[in-house]
């Protein structure tokens, strides 16, 4: 039995999936991102406790089968920006279609008619999140990151970042610097 899952997006989201799970007496989970499969049939009752304990904590059981899918797109494309240590080498579209062994266009026009932005938009505010979290760390210079995150130029990620956020990347990274350093004296 699968069962998709809403707002999973990282490791602590799994390991909490399967330790409710595991508080239900479902011990033989395979657990992944957006979804978990089950060997054992799960109770009308089981599901709904799961269903309550996941919803405390922003985590929804998923019924509708677009919905589903739409998570399953999204987990790519988190799991590709956030986690991979590179980045794929073929286009984005590509990469979905590969992963999910679905029509890419299909997936573009299900995912603009359910969450109202393109797969597009969405993997721009991703990579953008995950500038931030370099800049923030200090761990590689703008160049480094523009090639970590395959894009074309520093002009186009700085163009791109100043779209999205209202600041350049150096504004950005001088604010947290700031806000760390007042946090700092307190």
């Amino acid at each position: 039995m699968r069962i998709y899952i809403k707002n999973m997006v990282s490791l602590r989201c799994k390991i909490l999936v399967n330790e409710e799970l595991k508080k239900l007496g479902i011990n033989d989970a395979n657990v992944e991102l957006g979804f978990v499969e089950v060997e054992q049939e799960i109770s009308d009752k089981q599901l709904v406790l799961l269903k309550n304990n996941l919803y405390r904590y922003g985590l929804e059981l998923i019924k509708d089968k677009k919905i589903a899918l739409i998570e399953r797109v999204k987990n790519v494309i988190i799991n590709m920006i956030h986690n991979a240590d590179e980045q794929p080498d073929i286009n984005y579209s590509s990469y979905i279609n590969k992963q999910l062994n679905l029509d890419y266009v299909y997936l573009s026009n299900l995912f603009s008619e359910v969450e109202g932005r393109t797969i597009q938009q969405f993997i721009i505010l991703h990579k953008i999140e995950k500038v931030k979290e370099l800049l923030m760390y200090n761990e590689y210079n703008l160049t480094e990151i523009s090639y970590k995150l395959n894009y074309s130029s520093v002009a186009h990620l700085s163009n791109q970042f100043k779209k999205v956020t209202g600041y350049s990347p150096s504004s950005f990274k001088k604010m947290n610097l700031r806000r760390t350093q007042m946090l700092e004296r307190i």
